[in-house]
């Protein structure tokens, strides 16, 4: 499996807004969390990502088909923000969340730290980051009766 990230530009925008739909709904749909959920964003949203001087959106290609997106955003030039990341449901479980961190990482190596949040909830997820070396910072955000933030951190 050939797993590559390629900077998105304003065109690639649509096929990314619809691929981060498909990935959260089942999540809006479990944790109904309607205000936070990116299921909920609009394609502006996706736009002003990709347009950002301080990060952008990076579309996860896997064999030459377009699976997913991770975003970053810079804080203070040397500590990274990941948000929103996500996979094509039929492409999830398969080693692409790894490998699709392990090559971000890679393409700023002047980063000190990295973080990013998740739900709680999603054992998964936060199975992933751990493996990944991420450490839970301890702030927690509740964002309904059925859905926690956890917060990561990675210092390299």
């Amino acid at each position: 499996m050939d797993i590559r990230l390629v900077k998105a530009t304003t065109l690639d925008a649509q096929a990314i807004f619809d691929i981060q739909v498909k990935a959260f709904m089942p999540l809006l749909e479990k944790y109904q969390d309607t205000h936070t959920n990116p299921a909920n964003e609009t394609i502006d949203r996706v736009i002003t990502r990709i347009n950002n001087s301080n990060g952008g959106f990076y579309k996860i290609i896997v064999d030459n088909f377009l699976v997913g997106a991770i975003c970053i955003l810079s804080k203070e030039d040397l500590h990274f923000w990941i948000s929103p990341m996500f996979i094509l449901p039929a492409y999830q479980g398969k080693g692409i969340a790894q490998k699709a961190i392990t090559l971000i990482e890679e393409l700023f190596p002047q980063a000190i730290s990295w973080e990013l949040a998740t739900i709680l909830e999603e054992e998964r997820n936060c199975y992933l980051y751990e493996k990944m070396g991420y450490i839970k910072t301890g702030v927690k955000k509740n964002l309904n009766e059925n859905t926690t933030l956890i917060y990561f951190k990675k210092v390299l």
